[in-house]
């Protein structure tokens, strides 16, 4: 029995590769483990919407208005009501929610939560359902304030419970949406 130099050289590397694809299948989940947060930023904007805890407030175009800890202005949604957010699927992603309770200090007005369509808490301020919106990709911008997008318009929150004056269009600019 000849067994040619080939036959034997691909016959030794079988008990490698049995080995070798289990240890690798093992790499790949340790590495998707560890990179794993467990956690979903709402957007590509490079900030997530605040989850429970403290909002400040800022002003950005005349107005006091909400923003998250990180300062980024929190908006309304027109077709809101106080017990249902009417902002979800497509429109969720691009104006992520407020998720769960938050407060602000010195700020007057009534906090509270909603349960959303899927379960979810969302914040609410004097009964607004609260969102962040992805276009403002620094703390400070309101790029969402008075546009008109998912059927409804947006507002920034003030502080005083008034919408705020809507910014005017940037040029050449519409929603994307």
């Amino acid at each position: 029995m000849i067994r040619s130099l080939a036959t034997l050289k691909a016959r030794n590397r079988r008990p490698w590769m049995l080995l070798a694809l289990p240890a690798a299948a093992a790499a790949a989940a340790l590495v998707v483990g560890c990179n794993s947060s467990g956690t979903s930023s709402g957007g590509s904007s490079g900030h997530a919407a605040p989850a429970a805890g403290s909002l400040k407030t800022a002003n950005i175009g005349g107005a006091t208005v909400l923003t998250s800890s990180k300062g980024f202005t929190l908006y309304s949604f027109a077709l809101d009501t106080p017990a249902k957010s009417n902002c979800n699927g497509t429109c969720a992603a691009n104006w992520p929610p407020v998720t769960g309770s938050v407060t602000a200090p010195g700020v007057k007005g009534t906090f509270g939560t909603i349960q959303r369509s899927d379960g979810s808490t969302q914040a609410t301020f004097d009964g607004h359902p609260l969102y962040t919106f992805t276009a403002d990709t620094s703390p400070g911008q309101a790029k969402g304030n008075g546009l008109n997008a998912f059927g409804g318009v947006w507002h920034e929150n003030t502080t005083s419970g008034s919408a705020a004056p809507a910014s005017s269009p940037a040029p050449g600019g519409g929603s994307g949406y």
